[in-house]
């Protein structure tokens, strides 16, 4: 028998929207028509100026340890697009630290605010790592259900009903993963306004503020007033917008005294973020061309979602969804389709791989079985064919429950 894991990963699991897209990848392999549409990662390329910036940064040997909080350069990038986002409020690149992804910036936030005894507040449904980093952190998560009839997000009135004295934390996400929605900035500010009540902080995970079906950028904290944001760490980064997952790149931005002890813990595990990848971020966030290409893409993901909801409205009337208007995510319910023998998100999955060839991701990765997630980030012929095969599922589903 092994020797027991540490007391640190007592809670851990696997990522199971990784565990979805390497299934579909090894089925696909195996010569199975397999059609992927649970990995959150746009179908995109990156950017030319920003991938030719990576080269470029090989080819003149810029690849020796970088700075640990991340290159002068890209800081500033980041810094000044947040600026332009948030009407331009001043942002100090010094306050900014760039990791390796926005999951790792997450990481740092949590570790370095929160520990032992500590709750953390996490809307759900709620991306499948937000409670397993809380955990690792030997905090505990409190998931607080979202209502069915304001896209699934919470309140400060839900906030404050599961909050007690040990809850020193809030993870926020908006554009949300899994359901594509997003918080008005009121609803923003009623939040914030709560957590600056309660000396509670809050980790706003804006990765996906630019993939907005609304004017402009999703709204953001950033656009609150200084004292509302005393008690907050901004999450961003290149991965999602701009089609740049695999460079693994992502930021954080707080107080002062709270980034310069993030960077801290960042030198004792990664060091800093691979230093091409942080040129091409760098190019990403300052290149005019690069900015027109992410107004392309969210156009396409904003027709996605539109063809999505058209389908679900005339040809599956009777299921439940939240309607995106951010991110590329289209969360819809399953267990209302099968009144006698209701079907879970996890059973509904699997019996549309095994039938139909199509992957999506159970609602319980994200809290709630009833529910399964589906990313649009694919071609919009590759849509339409797996949209036609999950329709045709959902009708067979309904035809058994008329039986």
């Amino acid at each position: 028998m092994p020797d027991p894991l540490s007391l640190n990963v007592q809670h851990l699991k696997a990522s199971e929207t990784v565990a979805i897209s390497n299934e579909a990848k090894r089925r696909k392999a195996a010569g199975e028509d397999v059609m992927d549409l649970g990995v959150g990662e746009p179908d995109f390329d990156t950017p030319a100026p920003a991938a030719q910036a990576g080269i470029q940064a090989i080819q003149k040997g810029l690849t020796r340890y970088p700075p640990n909080v991340g290159i002068a350069e890209l800081r500033r990038g980041i810094a000044g697009q947040l600026s332009r986002m948030s009407a331009g409020r001043a942002i100090d690149p010094d306050q900014l630290v760039i990791s390796s992804g926005s999951k790792q910036s997450i990481f740092n936030a949590c570790f370095t605010l929160f520990g032992p005894k500590d709750r953390v507040l996490i809307p759900a449904p709620a991306w499948v790592s937000y409670p397993q980093i809380v955990h690792l952190c030997r905090a505990e998560p409190v998931l607080v259900p979202g209502a069915l009839d304001w896209g699934l997000k919470v309140s400060a009135r839900d906030l404050d009903k599961h909050s007690n004295k040990a809850t020193r934390g809030l993870i926020l996400c908006s554009p949300c993963n899994p359901t594509g929605a997003v918080y008005t900035l009121a609803e923003l500010k009623s939040i914030a306004e709560w957590a600056a009540k309660n000396d509670i902080w809050i980790i706003s995970d804006e990765i996906y503020r630019r993939i907005n079906y609304g004017p402009g950028p999703a709204p953001s904290l950033l656009d609150l007033p200084d004292e509302l944001l005393e008690r907050v760490v901004i999450i961003y980064g290149a991965s999602k917008a701009y089609a740049m997952t695999g460079w693994r790149i992502g930021a954080a931005l707080g107080p002062l005294h709270l980034t310069k002890a993030m960077a801290a813990l960042q030198s004792h595990t990664t060091t800093g973020a691979n230093q091409p990848a942080q040129w091409a971020a760098a190019a990403a966030f300052t290149d005019e061309r690069v900015d027109a290409e992410v107004v392309k893409m969210v156009a396409a993901f904003r027709r996605r979602r539109d063809y999505l909801v058209e389908r679900f409205r005339t040809e599956a009337p009777g299921v439940e969804f939240v309607e995106p208007h951010g991110a590329f995510y289209f969360f819809f319910r399953v267990d209302g389709i099968r009144e006698q023998d209701p079907v879970t998100g996890g059973g509904f999955c699997e019996q549309l791989m095994q039938q139909e060839g199509v992957a999506l991701v159970p609602g319980a990765a994200f809290a709630d079985d009833r529910w399964v997630r589906l990313s649009y980030a694919v071609s919009d012929a590759e849509l339409e064919n797996a949209m036609d095969r999950i329709v045709r599922f959902i009708q067979r589903l309904a035809s058994a429950r008329a039986a």
